[in-house]
């Protein structure tokens, strides 16, 4: 019978709580853990994203999903984007550490409800969706216990939040307004975020990092996609030549999900990249 399990995190650097969930199937042997980050404007339960944790608890993982402390989200509240400072005092920083504060917590017995023995964590895999993407490539550069790594629609550099055309202003006014086409919302994003960029230049720069990932790597893109261009696959491949690649025809940022997503399957494209996913990490068993 499937398994779920929801759990909370605080943050050790900025004391905001932050939840996570994961999905198993109990077999009574330890099985590979999979942990999934969302992107900008992204949340762990976010259109088809929950039924992912069944896919992949069917093929043989522990699914775990986490919504990073600052996306917006609250604890206990609505289920989508509401706390907009919040949102504003994000950076690239303290989503690392979020996601690194939850690979310490799966290593830790009793800090997190999965049983101990459910998990293989030599088989420790990440996947992220869009800026998600680069935050997966980013902690497997600087986390050895990260085995391998799979991107759909990955930011090929996260300077490309930083538009020239914009920064002069954005530094004079201390905030830039983003519109979140979905809820009609403007949000804030502090231009402490680019500050941050550069102070932690050696540790966030993705084009400088990539040439040095020796983990196995999957990088999917949609050829129609709207929000991150395929010439961003392209980028990647460039720095790590040693990367799978998959081109998904016809396929759009969001792999044609939405919010919400009523359908109780996957949507095609989605499935399409969670099946090639899925056979990836079990080719490295």
């Amino acid at each position: 019978m499937l398994h779920t399990a929801e759990f909370i995190l605080t943050g050790t650097r900025h004391g905001r709580p932050f939840a996570a969930d994961a999905t198993w199937l109990p077999t009574g042997r330890p099985q590979p853990v999979l942990v999934f980050v969302h992107g900008f404007k992204g949340f762990k339960d976010w259109g088809h994203f929950p039924l992912l944790g069944r896919f992949f608890a069917e093929r043989g993982f522990v699914f775990v999903k986490l919504n990073l402390s600052h996306n917006g989200l609250v604890v206990g509240g609505s289920g989508d984007l509401e706390d907009l400072e919040a949102f504003g005092q994000n950076n690239f920083s303290l989503e690392l550490d979020d996601l690194g504060q939850l690979l310490d917590a799966l290593h830790v017995p009793g800090a997190t409800p999965l049983p101990a023995a459910d998990l293989d964590l030599r088989r420790l895999y990440l996947v992220g969706h869009s800026r998600g993407g680069s935050l997966v490539l980013l902690k497997a550069a600087e986390d050895a216990r990260v085995a391998a790594a799979a991107t759909w629609a990955a930011v090929a550099d996260l300077s490309r939040y930083f538009p020239e055309a914009v920064l002069a202003d954005w530094q004079r006014t201390g905030v830039l307004h983003v519109p979140n086409a979905r809820t009609g919302q403007q949000l804030p994003l502090d231009y402490q975020i680019v500050e941050d960029y550069h102070a932690h230049r050696a540790r966030l720069d993705l084009p400088a990092r990539l040439p040095g990932l020796r983990q196995p790597l999957l990088l999917v893109h949609g050829d129609e996609d709207e929000t991150v261009p395929l010439a961003a696959l392209a980028q990647l491949h460039a720095a790590q030549p040693t990367a799978q690649t998959l081109v998904v025809p016809g396929a759009t940022h969001m792999l044609g999900g939405a919010h919400p997503w009523l359908s109780p399957t996957l949507p095609p494209d989605a499935h399409r990249v969670a099946e090639r996913t899925a056979a990836f990490f079990e080719s490295l068993f």
